[in-house]
């Protein structure tokens, strides 16, 4: 039953995903998900050529498989994105205070 859950995941997401090793504990399985992203990229001149290329890999989160065949999404927590978008509101707000204060002179 597990493996027939696993199977249909699988068959669901794209081609690019990238599935851990199951882990168990009681009655609970969790499959990491990842997710890689490959570029590249040729060219140059006449007599003088070069090229590039990139990987990307990243978590994006795990199912869990209940033991009654229930399956949940649980995704990863980008702790530096969310770091990000704050300092970006405060940078927002702060141009926008002084902004304002500068127009009451």
């Amino acid at each position: 039953m597990e493996q027939d859950a696993l199977d249909k995941l699988k068959d669901q997401l794209g081609d690019h995903q990238i599935f851990g090793e199951p882990v168990s504990q009681g009655d609970t399985t969790l499959v990491p998900v990842g997710e890689v992203q490959l570029g590249g990229g040729w060219g140059g001149r006449r007599d003088d050529t070069g090229g590039g290329g990139g990987v990307r890999a990243r978590a994006i989160g795990a199912f869990s498989l209940a033991a009654d065949g229930t399956v949940s999404w649980h995704p990863a927590v980008n702790v530096n994105r969310i770091v990000w978008g704050g300092q970006l509101a405060l940078a927002t707000a702060v141009v926008a205070c002084a902004i304002a204060f500068r127009r009451r002179r």
